[in-house]
């Protein structure tokens, strides 16, 4: 199945410490709606089955997003919205706009949620959101953003106080969050496989990694290319016959880290999205897994 993060825009209306998305200098960057339009339905054309609209918040341009999801709809895409919650201050205005996305066609709301959201954002928009969505018949999910220290536990009991659905997501250390202080971590032995869901910015950079991809700023590994330049079937076809990023989804990190030649004691104390900036942003580890990559294939138990 073909999905992808869409960057309508990465303008957002707060300011968040963790942001992945962002890092120092907001570049408030917009697609143009006719052009935004038109590749939604190119990617029908290339069979892309979801789309999940993110990067900045998109309800600042809520107009245009109405749009975009009725064509959604139109085209039998699935649609999902990443979305602060700061709409949602008054629960009756929240229902009118969950309602409208309804009508559109919305199929799914994600709802980010954190101490550092919530810096911003009061938990009480989160929970007008839910209940907005689960008034218009909508699919929701709480996105708990978590480095899992104890800090988080009232965030976590708001949560499960008020039964709302919701997923712990661990921070990502990069954007904004790269500056965190983090401790360190020791793990089992995991795999760390990684779906790989493409991302469209807002300039029109797709990237083979929808979460920390495009600040891999030394190699530039997983920037596929640009849609000014290649079709959309193109870019995905470069995305799904690379042996580098196929080994991600199917071997995982650690297995790749450890034919780099990393240490096993070191592999466990590396979160996934940090250990696969090791790998993959340092010219020549990756130049190796480049020159080694069919021998890293059979690389099995």
């Amino acid at each position: 199945m073909r999905k992808i993060a869409f960057g309508y825009s990465d303008r957002c209306n707060i300011r968040c410490a963790h942001c992945v998305a962002a890092d120092d200098t907001p570049h408030n960057r917009k697609m143009d709606l006719v052009e935004a339009k038109e590749i939604i339905r190119n990617m029908a054309g290339a069979h892309v089955s979801g789309i999940s609209f993110t990067a900045g918040e998109p309800f600042i341009y809520f107009d245009d997003l109405l749009e975009l999801v009725n064509l959604c709809n139109k085209l039998e895409i699935y649609t999902r919205i990443v979305t602060n919650s700061s709409w949602a201050e008054d629960p009756e205005k929240a229902k009118e706009r969950v309602s409208t996305l309804k009508q559109r066609g919305l199929s799914q709301l994600r709802l980010s949620y954190s101490r550092w959201h919530q810096h911003n954002v009061p938990s009480q928009n989160v929970l007008n959101a839910a209940r907005a969505c689960h008034s218009a018949g909508v699919d929701y999910f709480v996105s708990f953003v978590t480095d899992f220290s104890e800090e988080d536990d009232t965030y976590e009991q708001f949560l499960r106080e008020n039964e709302l659905k919701f997923f712990p997501e661990p921070v990502i250390y990069s954007g904004r969050a790269n500056l965190f202080d983090r401790e360190k971590i020791f793990t089992d032995y995991q795999a760390n496989c990684c779906s790989m869901n493409p991302y469209l910015a807002p300039d029109l950079s797709m990237y083979a990694c929808c979460d920390a991809g495009s600040h891999f700023n030394t190699t530039d590994f997983f920037l596929l290319g640009n849609l000014k330049t290649h079709s959309i079937d193109q870019l995905y076809a470069r995305s799904e016959n690379h042996h580098l990023y196929n080994c991600i989804r199917s071997m995982g990190i650690s297995t790749i880290a450890s034919f780099a030649g990393f240490k096993t004691r070191e592999i466990v104390t590396y979160r996934k999205c940090e250990l696969c900036k090791k790998l993959f942003d340092s010219p020549d580890t990756l130049k190796f897994l480049q020159g080694a990559v069919y021998e890293l294939q059979q690389w099995t138990r």
